[in-house]
């Protein structure tokens, strides 16, 4: 089968089109013919190096895929031949490839009425924004909950799920998406490039970070005393500012790393098929133009999700 691969760390330059192994489906995993494939930070941290610790090349990058089972393996229940599903899968596997062996507690249908393109767009960035504001946080209706760059990936999936567990949503984000985000019903929204939104903000119960750094405590300062601060940002700069803040200020901080879960991801898709949440695709590209891919997502600036059309 052919996959998008790089043979060293580097640039978008040395990722490359290659022939590889098609896996086989093992006890308990389903073998997923890739339609789509989402495109997300973590692919162009980990090809040039900045994630070194999941391995050296060669390897197929990608989190997220959307498709068709092409087999299952021993043990598998829940799916068959035919069966449209998408998931989120951590390394060693990789979505850049027309083939990716999941387990099965991974998968998920594809919500009805949802496309491949936006269903591969789902799977990291929504589990990343419902697992934290849903398990870990538990918003409710009435609570503030401020979202970090709101008009991103996983935030303008946080955005959505919050609101529909009735809180009141604060989203930063330059002037230009502010209509956007209200369309997806931010209450309130502030351009961080002019306004300091820990002024801004306050009485926060929640905020959701995917940007860490010098956010985290300047969002401590934004929260109630029994508020939560999220950082989903996965890797990044060190937090040891932001953890010796929060227990100073007394304050509940929270590192965060999504864990592929299709359970999660059926509750997910069912808030889309309810018009709860909708995913939003900002570009799609081929995937044998993943290094273009790439070099938008370094740049801060899209709205919603990349998207690799696989097949």
């Amino acid at each position: 089968m052919r996959a998008v691969s790089q043979r060293v760390f580097g640039g978008p330059e040395v990722l490359e089109v290659v022939e590889i192994e098609r896996p086989v489906a093992g006890p308990g995993e389903v073998l997923v013919q890739v339609h789509a494939a989402g495109v997300n930070p973590a692919d162009w941290k980990r090809r040039s190096g900045l994630l070194g610790r999941l391995g050296e090349p060669p390897f197929v990058l990608g989190l997220d895929l959307s498709g068709v089972v092409a087999a299952v393996g021993g043990q598998v229940t829940r799916f068959r031949p035919g069966d449209a599903v998408c998931a989120a899968v951590l390394p060693p596997r990789g979505t850049y490839s027309e083939y990716v062996a999941v387990p099965e507690e991974s998968l998920a249908f594809v919500p009805p009425g949802l496309d491949h393109l936006h269903a591969a767009a789902l799977p990291t960035a929504a589990l990343t924004a419902w697992q934290p504001l849903v398990k870990i946080a538990e918003v409710q209706a009435g609570q503030r909950v401020l979202v970090h760059a709101a008009a991103g990936g996983i935030g303008h999936l946080a955005v959505q799920i919050a609101k529909s567990r009735g809180a009141h949503v604060i989203g930063t984000a330059r002037q230009d998406k502010h209509d956007f985000l209200r369309g997806l019903g931010a209450d309130e929204l502030i351009d961080y490039t002019t306004v300091d939104f820990e002024e801004a903000a306050r009485d926060i119960d929640v905020v959701l970070d995917p940007i860490s750094g010098a956010y985290g405590p300047r969002s401590l300062a934004t929260l109630t005393a029994q508020g939560v601060l999220l950082d989903v940002r996965g890797t990044g700069p060190d937090r040891t500012a932001v953890r010796a803040r929060a227990a100073e200020l007394g304050r509940r901080y929270v590192e965060f790393g999504f864990t592929p879960a299709g359970a999660d991801l059926q509750e997910i898709g069912a808030l889309v098929t309810g018009g709860a949440l909708k995913v939003v695709v900002d570009q799609v590209l081929p995937w044998e133009k993943a290094g273009t891919a790439h070099e938008l997502s370094e740049t801060g600036r899209v709205k919603g999700k990349i998207v690799l059309a696989v097949r």
